[in-house]
């Protein structure tokens, strides 16, 4: 029997931007359970909700002060475990954050081990001395901006955080510190949940002998870095070899709770692909990952068969989860309007082609809105990278606003009160409440491609081989013994065609700007084709009159 999560499609849902219940602005977890009945009605498997956990909220909730709670902010522990409870009647699993490489600098743990050198939880984070001229121990720097290393004057000693200075990174060296992470884990696992998003999950384990990072290998011909934590190979502040230990410890958890799942962000971009496949290959370990290498402006048939080519071959017996936008990152619609005559037009040929692909998905809440990126003023901004370095980074908000569901003005039904980020112009001609009662629009469109995704075993379980096709096409076929499918995209904003040589059963009528004549295929701007290869007639064959025939390769 397949396991639910494996080619399941996973939705991410922001609490702070979902559904507010109480007028406050913020949402909260009444309005998510609210809305339930929407994100049940795209037909995906999994609900993921980003951070609910006490917490001062000076990174939006990924600096947790209380792993066991809730923040008031979102209600209580009774409105989770209805969460829960209604979900799984809809036939819908929910996984949670774990933020668990650092903690915010209120938490228990650390205002104990801030204290001195020789209490109880003394070693729970990463302390170390000063050099002999008071400076950092060494190069480490902030992932928003400055040192990683910020100074205590009680214990006389630097701690160090990857992130804000008010979320230190706790030592993982520790086996109590792992133990009382597990503590946690087994906690919401006891509590209903269905598995765990892992934040940074890479970022566990920093180098012992706390040696300087080395430069960064960028071509001379890029521009200068923004941020100077680009300018460094973080070779030793995380992605160290212990973490696996500890991923097989969550694993040796989880499978106490059969039916669970794990999916671990990874954030490295010098060997992102290369730790996705370690930490998921074999059955030891995390159950699925992702990396940040669809989540930035390439746009091109290589770069999408290359990322999924060079996985499957680095780790046969891995498993990635694929998405094009989520909480961290500018909205797909927006990065890849240059490739399109239109947003709508990339929305939806962005969504046919990831929900072919081989692996799990997830998808960002309001995607299926086609929503683009947020146009946020410096005075509207929250999120602390985007204050630190704007304009030239706006940081996170811009993809972070209230869904709008209602027509109207803004704030469009997310909240009766001021929201915490403003719902803007573009965003509210988007609203569900239109796009539900139009059959054209792409939440109906979203809603299409899911429910084909999960009618045919090939895009849910079957393997992937590509075409050896010139750009702008992205060719490739999905294998399954009950029934093998080719799919094609035209990656730009021209026309082109193509040759389909081969039986099949002509077009599917879910694809869309796709003509086929016989054998000649003409896919418009970013159109896409998908076809059912006829049974027992051989494999198809794709000809692209930039590139000589070939066949397809695994």
């Amino acid at each position: 029997m397949r396991e639910w999560w494996r080619g399941g499609v996973i939705y991410q849902v922001y609490p702070r931007s979902f559904q507010d219940s109480d007028g406050d602005g913020i949402g909260d977890l009444p309005g998510i359970l609210r809305r339930l009945d929407h994100i049940a009605s795209l037909g995906v498997d999994c609900v993921w909700l980003s951070p609910i956990f006490q917490s001062p909220q000076t990174d939006m909730g990924y600096d947790i002060s209380d792993y066991k709670e809730v923040d008031r902010l979102f209600g209580r522990l009774e409105d989770f475990d209805a969460l829960i409870e209604r979900a799984h009647a809809l036939g819908l699993k929910v996984i949670v954050d774990q933020v668990v490489s650092h903690s915010s600098d209120q938490h228990p743990w650390f205002r104990e081990s801030r204290l001195s050198r020789t209490n109880a939880r003394a070693d729970w984070y990463v302390w170390a001395d000063p050099k002999k001229d008071g400076s950092p121990p060494n190069n480490w720097p902030s992932v928003f901006g400055g040192r990683a290393w910020e100074w205590n004057p009680s214990r006389g000693q630097y701690y160090f955080h990857n992130f804000l200075a008010s979320q230190p990174d706790l030592n993982f060296h520790n086996p109590a510190v792992q133990d009382a992470v597990l503590d946690v884990m087994r906690f919401w696992l006891e509590r209903g949940v269905d598995g765990f998003r892992l934040d940074t999950v890479n970022y566990y384990f920093h180098d012992q002998q706390l040696r300087n990072n080395p430069p960064a290998r960028r071509p001379k011909h890029l521009p200068y870095a923004v941020n100077p934590y680009d300018m460094q190979e973080h070779k030793y502040g995380k992605s160290q070899p212990e973490n696996v230990g500890f991923l097989k410890r969550v694993r040796s958890l989880l499978n106490e709770f059969p039916g669970t799942t794990t999916v671990g962000e990874i954030g490295d971009s010098h060997k992102g692909l290369q730790l996705m496949e370690e930490y998921t290959s074999g059955k030891d370990k995390l159950h699925m990952a992702y990396t940040f290498d669809m989540l930035g402006p390439q746009f091109t048939a290589e770069h999408f068969r290359s990322k999924i080519r060079n996985f499957f071959t680095g780790a046969p017996n891995g498993w990635p989860c694929w998405a094009f936008s989520n909480h961290d990152v500018v909205r797909h619609v927006s990065r890849w309007l240059p490739h399109s005559t239109s947003s709508s037009a990339v929305a939806r040929q962005a969504a046919a082609m990831l929900l072919c692909f081989r692996g799990s998905i997830c998808l960002y809440q309001g995607e299926e809105l086609g929503l683009p990126e947020a146009d946020i003023n410096f005075e509207e901004l929250t999120d602390p990278p985007g204050i630190r370095f704007w304009p030239e980074y706006k940081g996170r908000d811009g993809c972070r606003t209230p869904i709008p569901w209602e027509p109207g003005e803004a704030p469009n039904g997310f909240t009766s009160g001021k929201p915490w980020l403003p719902v803007k112009l573009p965003h509210s001609v988007l609203n569900v409440a239109s796009q539900d009662a139009d059959p054209a629009s792409t939440l109906n469109f979203y809603r299409r491609m899911i429910a084909f995704r999960k009618a045919h075993d090939a895009l849910v379980e079957g393997g992937m081989e590509f075409f050896s096709v010139g750009e702008p096409l992205l060719a490739f076929r999905r294998t399954h013994p009950n029934g093998s499918l080719v799919c094609l995209f035209n990656l730009s904003a021209e026309p082109l065609q193509a040759t389909i040589a081969g039986e099949h059963a002509g077009l599917d009528p879910i694809s869309e700007g796709a003509e086929l004549a016989r054998s000649r295929l003409r896919l418009g701007p970013n159109g896409f084709a998908i076809l059912a290869e006829a049974a027992g007639s051989g494999h198809l064959e794709v000809k692209f009159s930039r590139r000589s025939k070939s066949k397809p390769s695994a």
